[in-house]
């Protein structure tokens, strides 16, 4: 089985960057770190299609939220080092801001989104109304993505059959787990992606369960660099 890290990202500034937002002079360091070092990216929905990676090392880069700033800012970079990304988008919150964050930051609306080159960013879903999975009931979860599959049949955006969970919670309890793992494959989700911190290895063992790096806007390259080698530092 082959490591697979995936990493996730929020916010990109001209700024300084801290926590959640990641500067653009720290975000390309990473990318050209990558490609200068082989790394091949991929989008999930490619995943589906592979029993197996090839040999070499390999990635995915993640963005949630759907920021104007990975637009503006980040899409420059991944054209500039030929890496994929996956944008996860929280519907509800289009052409407004992260009301449950900052309030501050915008979000892309339909026409920005449908304006991505789909060879370099692959949206996915992100739930409907941003909230955590661990507080909702099963069926407020399913009726929530059904929502969201509604919204995006509606007005012909194509997405990845991927969800990235708000906050990375998700129902752990075994019995909730169950039902919550048959919700998704019922709804055609393939891939659910919590935080963890830890490398995976492809082909997935839990779809449901697939963790990813959380980067900081703080990190030296060198951090960056350990973590997609080992994930998690104790």
């Amino acid at each position: 089985m082959a490591k697979l890290p995936i990493l996730m990202y929020h916010d990109v500034s001209l700024e300084d960057g801290k926590d959640l937002t990641i500067s653009v002079k720290s975000l390309e360091k990473q990318f050209k770190y990558l490609s200068e070092n082989n790394y091949k990216s991929y989008h999930l929905e490619e995943l589906l299609h592979l029993k197996e990676l090839p040999e070499g090392k390999n990635i995915v880069i993640t963005f949630d939220d759907a920021y104007v700033s990975q637009m503006q800012l980040a899409l420059l970079l991944l054209k500039k080092y030929k890496l994929k990304a996956t944008f996860f988008v929280p519907l509800n919150f289009l052409s407004k801001t992260d009301s449950w964050n900052t309030s501050s930051l915008e979000i892309m609306d339909l026409k920005q989104l449908k304006s991505l080159d789909p060879k370099i960013v692959e949206l996915g879903f992100h739930s409907f109304y941003h909230k955590k999975y661990t507080e909702l009931s099963n069926a407020e979860i399913e009726a929530d993505t059904r929502r969201c599959i509604e919204f995006v049949s509606v007005n012909e955006l194509n997405f990845s059959p991927a969800l990235a969970y708000p906050y990375g919670k998700f129902p752990k309890d075994k019995e909730r787990n169950k039902i919550f793992n048959e919700i998704m494959q019922q709804n055609g989700i393939q891939f659910g992606l919590r935080i963890g911190n830890r490398i995976n290895q492809f082909p997935f063992k839990k779809p449901y369960e697939i963790e990813r790096i959380d980067v900081k806007g703080e990190w030296s390259l060198l951090k960056f660099r350990q973590k997609i080698r080992f994930g998690k530092l104790f």
